[in-house]
């Protein structure tokens, strides 16, 4: 087992600019990743002075990178998703996906379906071989209580693929069925979006990530609990756990260490613990315990975390975001 005490900074090293999203290549020590500069890149991350390699590029930040088998899927701040060869190096397709940022992008377990979400407030589904649009979830609002625009920040897969749940800034998550588009549940987490009314009439917050366990029966929501000082990401972060089909909260983390957005959550593969990653101006590495509902650790990392990727055994991290890339071990 992967063990969260035995958690040790492997190796880091400088990047440029912000790297916004990774994904490993299954089975491997190469990734992609998303950045601030507007290009996706190519990288072994087992090599000694790890060079990222340019693959391509959008007309603005690349927000999300997700795999699909030997297929790589980007979406960006341009509204385009593009569909690269992750053999060849080579772009297969572009698609005018969304008329607004895009904020995640995520694909099924089988390497069959993409899914998208943007400040449109639409999730779409498509086809990975295809690269067509399969169907519209919209349940959404896409103006906050307050009556300003409303944005779409999270996605994520049930690990059998039948399932997809989304999150937008209010707090509002919805659970999808895939293969009919039909709203399954929603659930609310209004602590994670706080509005200031009188010094800046202005909101922060959202939901960031979210997470199916392994067995596809809870769904993990990470964002940041009420802010005080809504110009700066100083409220504590924050994960809650739903059992989705009864409704029911079944754990609550309201954060009593890091200040922060929980930008990814990722669940160990036998659902032994759930790590939540982020930050403010620092990041942060923090493991649960869901069936003992309590927090096994939390790390400080020196950088705020956007993206994380796990290997097989989970016994690897691999952590981007500002200015860095680094790599975690655990036994």
């Amino acid at each position: 087992m992967a063990n969260p005490d035995t958690l040790k900074l492997a190796k880091d090293f400088p990047s440029k600019g912000i790297y916004f999203s990774i994904a490993r290549m299954p089975q491997s020590s190469r990734a992609f990743l998303g950045s601030s500069d507007f290009k996706v890149y190519d990288i072994d991350l087992a090599d000694a002075k790890p060079e990222a390699k340019e693959l391509g590029g959008h007309k603005s930040y690349v927000t999300s990178v997700a795999l699909a088998g030997q297929t790589l899927i980007s979406g960006s701040y341009d509204g385009q998703l593009i569909w690269w060869d992750a053999e060849k190096r080579t772009q297969i397709r572009a698609v005018e996906a969304h008329q607004k940022w895009i904020r995640r992008v995520v694909a099924s377990a089988d390497g069959k379906t993409v899914a998208s979400v943007a400040d449109d407030m639409v999730c779409r589904l498509w086809d990975v071989d295809s690269g067509k649009l399969l169907r519209e979830l919209r349940g959404h609002k896409e103006k906050t209580p307050n009556d300003f625009p409303s944005m779409l920040y999270a996605c994520a897969f049930a690990p059998d693929g039948t399932r997809v749940a989304t999150g937008d800034k209010v707090g509002h998550v919805v659970v999808w069925d895939v293969a009919s588009g039909k709203e399954l549940t929603t659930l609310e987490t209004p602590v994670m979006y706080t509005w200031d009314p009188t010094a800046r009439r202005h909101s922060i917050g959202g939901i960031r990530s979210l997470a199916f366990s392994p067995d596809g029966a809870l769904l993990a929501v990470g964002g940041m609990g009420k802010v005080g000082n809504i110009d700066h990401l100083e409220g504590k972060a924050r994960v809650e756990v739903f059992d989705w089909q009864k409704g029911e909260r079944t754990n609550e983390f309201p954060g009593d260490k890091f200040n922060g957005l929980v930008e990814q959550l990722a669940f160990h593969p036998q659902g032994d613990w759930l790590l939540a990653a982020g930050g403010a101006g620092d990041g942060f590495l923090m493991f649960f315990n869901l069936k003992d509902k309590k927090t096994l650790r939390q790390e400080k990392v020196a950088m705020h975390v956007h993206s994380v990727a796990l290997s097989e055994a989970a016994d690897t991290i691999y952590a981007v975001g500002h200015g860095k890339i680094m790599i975690y071990g655990m036994q």
